[in-house]
């Protein structure tokens, strides 16, 4: 398994579903997967991209700097990502971010179990 290849998927995939329209990350989350967006708590994906979704900005760019991956289990069956990098919403000025996934195995794909989001303001 080549997890790099794994992360470097994910992270294109996750970001460009992002910007055509967070609905469209849906079926990457399962109904017991959790976010952390800014200090809040989400459970379940349908709460997960209500919020995504209902986030004060219409259009968002994300240009990822690094990323790292490691398995985060023994039997290779979750993932941990670490992504920085920059966005921008509604073509205002840019801002870093940070993200951790927590990828699980299901059949032949991945799911997020786990994310948690930051801007890195200050």
């Amino acid at each position: 398994m080549d997890i790099t290849a794994i992360a470097k998927n994910f992270t294109e995939f996750y970001y460009s579903q992002f910007a055509l329209g967070r609905l469209n990350l849906a079926p990457l989350y399962r109904p017991h997967s959790m976010m952390t967006w800014e200090g809040k708590q989400f459970q379940g994906g349908a709460n997960i991209v209500q919020h995504l979704n209902e986030l004060p900005f219409e259009k968002v760019a994300h240009k990822i700097s690094t990323f790292d991956a490691q398995p985060s289990s023994l039997d290779m069956s979750t993932l941990l990502i670490s992504v920085t990098g920059l966005l921008r919403v509604d073509g205002d000025q840019e801002l870093q971010f940070s993200q951790v996934f927590v990828l699980a195995k299901e059949g032949e794909s991945f799911y997020v179990l786990n994310d948690m989001f930051r801007l890195n303001l200050g």
